[in-house]
């Protein structure tokens, strides 16, 4: 079966039910929580998962995931598809129609002008969009009237679900926006802080790395909705304050990425304030591998670029080495419980695009040791190794959490019984994720040998993700360090078989390359370290009604939908 068959059987879903009983803003407030605080409400300058988080409860796409990943229309009339006369036979463009009467939140119309200005935005070759990958083989977009714009591919495009798809890929107001193009775009800070959007919600005050205040949008789509008047954002501390916040005092009403242990959610729950959700979808915690030398005694503008490889991780039998000393399963157990699941692979599901990688498994002391002493890597007096008068010493990163501190901890262990001296830095959360091309600790600039974290991508189709990692996206000055492939990889043949995958229509096919793409990363080049396949984890309070837990989108996709349970 190929996907275009699928496409000619699809059938729109039609947009959700307005609540004629409610009113809008009739709940009151909520209270969220994110401990990660966001820095920024736009996405396409920042490739945090908290930044697209928030900006989804102001800025859409024209359309979503729904909780089974299923494509759903927001701000267009229907999803297209080739049966609906919305895909080209020939797969090489897309049109999308959008609904009318639309406004913006300050009340103007939307059209399908703001739809092509956002990709002229993200597309421009000085802008440094975080979301590029999301239009990969884009050709052109065409406004054909108010209501219709028109995607046209370089090639066919089997999956051209890519562009204004997903809370990754929302539609910014061309007005607001205007002079914000290329290497403007980082200075257009009350656009970035207080976008203009269609959503459910509108920004009344944001203050970065802190809280944003949020009221409902007076002008949204459904009268009915938002169900609450006001919100706040709050976001910094930890993940275990969050928890509490909802779990044990109902401080909160909505709590994100409980990325703590198992017994602790269960102890917090079991106060009865409120719920632990958990669901599983495409979130990979990682170590990725720095291909460049981040040393600070290189000029700045070439540190951590192409122009300079690193002296120690170039060598794939070091990244494997270090691949090789870690224990997985015991992370799982200590981290996540029956909340995560250890792998090897970057796109751990769906099963159709899931390589069967399992090498990685089980953890190998002796073989890592093996393959350090054949690069060259001989122990020193102090159980260091040592080649050619360079001692194999690592500054390993990441964000700020009890279990990612465990995480490293465990593995610094592990690495210095194969001989290697490691140093651990921890940034706090909101800076290691923020896009400020000015700060020194962000993941995108990468000054660091290896780092950790995760994220994952819109929908269930993982093209748009592989494509992340191709040669043009790694951040780099010229993009104000911002871009997607953040260890700097750069493979010809890897660019060669994305494109090979975006001209694939037939399903099994698309698997098989996929698989392809996520071994080139994994274990042909343990350039990316996957270790744990995450189930999210957040927690709602007991009167927070309308929730879904949603792995697949934002996980405040349908906040337009939450209301107040009355006790």
């Amino acid at each position: 079966m190929t996907l275009k068959s699928l496409l000619l059987g699809a059938t729109a879903v039609t947009g959700l039910a307005s609540a004629a009983w409610a009113e809008r803003g009739a709940d009151g407030h909520v209270n969220l929580i994110y401990w990660q605080a966001p820095s920024i409400m736009n996405p396409y300058l920042s490739g945090g998962t908290k930044e697209v988080e928030a900006a989804s409860l102001v800025i859409e796409p024209l359309g979503r995931y729904n909780t089974k990943g299923e494509m759903v229309p927001y701000l267009a009339e229907e999803i297209p598809t080739v049966g609906n006369g919305g895909v080209s036979e020939d797969l090489k463009s897309i049109t999308w129609k959008i609904r009318p009467g639309i406004v913006w939140s300050d009340g103007t119309a939307f059209t399908a002008n703001d739809v092509k200005f956002t990709a002229e935005y993200c597309m421009h070759p000085e802008g440094g969009c975080a979301q590029l990958a999301k239009y990969e083989g884009v050709a052109s977009v065409e406004v054909i009237d108010d209501l219709t714009v028109k995607v046209n591919f370089t090639d066919a495009q089997p999956n051209p679900y890519g562009p204004f798809m997903g809370g990754q890929a929302p539609i910014i107001q061309a007005a607001q926006f205007a002079d914000c193009l290329g290497a403007k775009a980082q200075e257009c800070t009350d656009a970035n802080f207080n976008p203009i959007g269609t959503g459910p919600f509108k920004v009344d005050e944001f203050r970065p790395n802190d809280v944003i205040s949020l009221s409902a949008n007076p002008n949204y789509r459904d009268p009915a909705k938002p169900r609450f008047a006001t919100m706040t954002f709050k976001g910094g501390g930890d993940a275990t304050a969050a928890g509490r916040a909802v779990l044990e005092t109902g401080e909160f009403d909505y709590a994100w990425n409980l990325q703590l242990a198992p017994d602790v959610i269960a102890n917090m729950a079991a106060a009865g304030k409120g719920v632990a959700m958990s669901a599983f979808g495409t979130l990979v915690e990682r170590i990725e591998m720095n291909m460049t030398d981040p040393s600070p005694d290189l000029p700045e503008g070439e540190r951590a670029t192409a122009k300079h490889p690193h002296p120690i991780l170039t060598d794939m039998r070091v990244r494997k080495a270090l691949s090789m000393a870690i224990d997985r399963n015991l992370l799982v157990e200590i981290g996540y419980g029956q909340a995560g699941r250890p792998t090897c692979n970057l796109v751990p599901a769906p099963a159709a695009f899931a390589s069967d990688n399992t090498e990685c498994l089980t953890q190998d002391i002796e073989g890592a040791k093996a393959l350090l002493e054949e690069a060259g890597w001989t122990v020193g007096a102090d159980g260091i190794r040592e080649k050619d008068g360079k001692k194999l010493s690592l500054t390993y990163q990441t964000s700020t959490n009890a279990v990612r501190q465990d995480f490293q901890a465990l593995i610094k262990q592990w690495w210095s019984e194969i001989g290697v001296e490691t140093e651990l830095r921890n940034i706090s959360a909101s800076v290691f994720f923020g896009g400020d091309p000015g700060s020194p600790d962000t993941f995108q600039k990468f000054y660091s040998d290896v780092e950790m974290y995760a994220n994952n991508f819109d929908g269930t189709d993982p093209q748009s993700y592989l494509a992340s990692y191709t040669c043009n996206k790694a951040p780099r000055p010229e993009t104000q360090w911002q871009g997607e492939n953040i260890n700097r990889f750069c493979d010809p043949a890897y660019d060669e078989l994305v494109k090979e995958l975006g001209r694939t229509a037939e399903l099994e096919k698309r698997g098989e390359i996929a698989k392809k793409l996520n071994d080139m990363l994994t274990k042909d080049s343990y350039t990316i370290v996957p270790l744990v396949d995450r189930g999210r984890v957040s927690a709602r309070s007991n009167t927070l009604g309308g929730v879904e837990l949603n792995t697949w989108d934002t996980e405040l996709w349908n906040a337009a939908d939450w209301y107040r349970i009355k006790e």
